[in-house]
């Protein structure tokens, strides 16, 4: 039985300061709770997504999200919020890899250091794949998209040009319509970059070469020699000393998430687009929300992205009610 007291932490993830970023919850299970418990919690925690992670009796960890409303198969600042997490509960050293089993499949996480919070995690990179631009969009985001793209991840995605002002546009989520309400990515180019043409379907990134051992503080992947490497922005914000490359927000009414701060899988969904225009192996972005944050995205295989960012704890407690009985049936869906 999952009597408690559990191990429970709010950690903001994907900002380099307090009350910043995506907030998650994460709880450590002693063993696998039921879905109907997880649910109801994650709906008394009420942040976009809670983490329950647990370790199998095999030594695997296993790991799911809810949100308030519903278990969704990928999140990526939950993931790194679980990764931050562990570190502090001396779950996991400084530099030590691990693998995280999903409903998305194996995901790769690393604590990168304590003092500063920071970690590294691998997502899934889904293609996007170019269509018409719903004729609702342009009135509702006050200008007409540049471009279109639905996902197998579900999500949507909309490129607006480099004057609009997407800090400032209005929380449209009541007015999605239709699989926009799963998932609106709404993104645009920063800084002096160059405005992107017309792009038709996108794959992962492929070809990439071998992916490289991290040291401490790298970043992985093969780096882009200076020669040929996009200016960076003049201005704007950073994310661990890097100017960004370009910014999006995300809305998912249909999950229960109005306006999601910081994104990690919808990042990873788009870096490529951004790589691929800036001849750049890794790219900064950035998500003005109200609690803003960002992260840096290095492409390391293929269709995987690597995110690295910062984290703060914000609470670290325990569960002291509310026990559940063990329920390992229903954890085969994340099973090695």
């Amino acid at each position: 039985m999952n009597e408690g007291p559990l191990q429970v932490a709010l950690v903001e993830a994907f900002t380099e300061a307090p009350l910043g970023g995506n907030g998650a919850g994460v709880v450590l299970l002693s063993e696998p709770a039921g879905p109907a418990w997880m649910q109801a919690l994650a709906a008394r925690l009420n942040q976009s997504e809670t983490a329950f992670l647990w370790r199998d009796t095999d030594g695997a960890w296993r790991l799911r999200w809810f949100t308030p409303s519903c278990e969704v198969p990928l999140c990526g600042h939950a993931t790194l919020a679980a990764v931050l997490a562990l570190g502090h509960w001396g779950q996991l050293d400084v530099g030590e890899e691990l693998a995280l089993h999903s409903r998305s499949g194996a995901l790769a996480g690393r604590l990168e250091s304590l003092a500063p919070a920071s970690a590294r995690i691998v997502l899934p990179s889904s293609g996007l794949e170019s269509q018409p631009v719903p004729p609702y969009l342009a009135q509702l985001l006050g200008e007409a998209p540049l471009a279109y793209w639905r996902s197998p991840l579900g999500y949507r995605v909309v490129l607006m040009a480099d004057p609009f002002d997407l800090a400032a546009l209005p929380l449209p989520s009541e007015q999605l319509r239709g699989q926009d309400r799963q998932g609106l990515v709404v993104m645009q180019a920063l800084g002096p970059n160059p405005t992107p043409g017309p792009v038709q379907n996108l794959g992962p990134v492929q070809n990439l070469g071998p992916v490289q051992k991290l040291g401490s503080n790298e970043v992985c992947g093969p780096s882009t020699p200076a020669s040929t490497a996009s200016p960076w922005p003049a201005k704007g914000p950073q994310v661990l000393g890097r100017p960004a490359h370009y910014q999006l927000r995300f809305f998912a009414p249909g999950l229960g998430i109005a306006e999601d701060p910081v994104t990690g899988s919808a990042h990873a969904l788009v870096a490529p687009y951004w790589q691929e225009r800036l001849a750049q192996m890794s790219v900064v972005g950035w998500q003005p929300s109200p609690s803003p944050g960002g992260m840096v995205c290095t492409a390391v295989a293929d269709g995987l992205m690597a995110l690295t960012g910062r984290g703060h704890l914000l609470w670290d407690g325990s569960l002291a009610g509310g026990s559940c009985a063990p329920d390992l049936a229903n954890w085969t869906v994340c099973a090695p």
